[in-house]
């Protein structure tokens, strides 16, 4: 996953990629953790960038997206979000909907 380290980094992105997964983390979640390894695999069956940021270093991501808690993946599709996983997180329903923005 390419790492995001600002909140202009991120717009940047937004605007420039019609499709993306972004996974969101903080510092001590041990969810978090354990969600990564998962969630990264998942690159090499889907053809669309993955990104990650921590959210305790990047604090305006998470206040322009409206995170609450941690982790979360959130799917973009034509720079809108289209889909919202938070905390504890159905791979099998993530990778229905990575299939139909495929």
């Amino acid at each position: 996953m390419i790492e995001i380290n600002s909140f202009e980094a991120w717009l940047d992105i937004i605007e420039q990629q019609k499709k993306l997964l972004l996974f969101v983390k903080t510092d001590n979640c041990s969810v978090c953790e354990g969600l990564y390894p998962q969630v990264n695999a998942l690159k090499a069956d889907f053809p669309i960038p993955f990104y990650r940021v921590n959210a305790a270093a990047v604090p305006e991501i998470a206040g322009q997206l409206a995170l609450f808690t941690a982790p979360v993946v959130l799917l973009f599709h034509e720079g809108k979000e289209y889909q919202r996983f938070a905390r504890f997180v159905q791979m099998e329903e993530l990778e229905r909907r990575l299939e139909e923005i495929k």
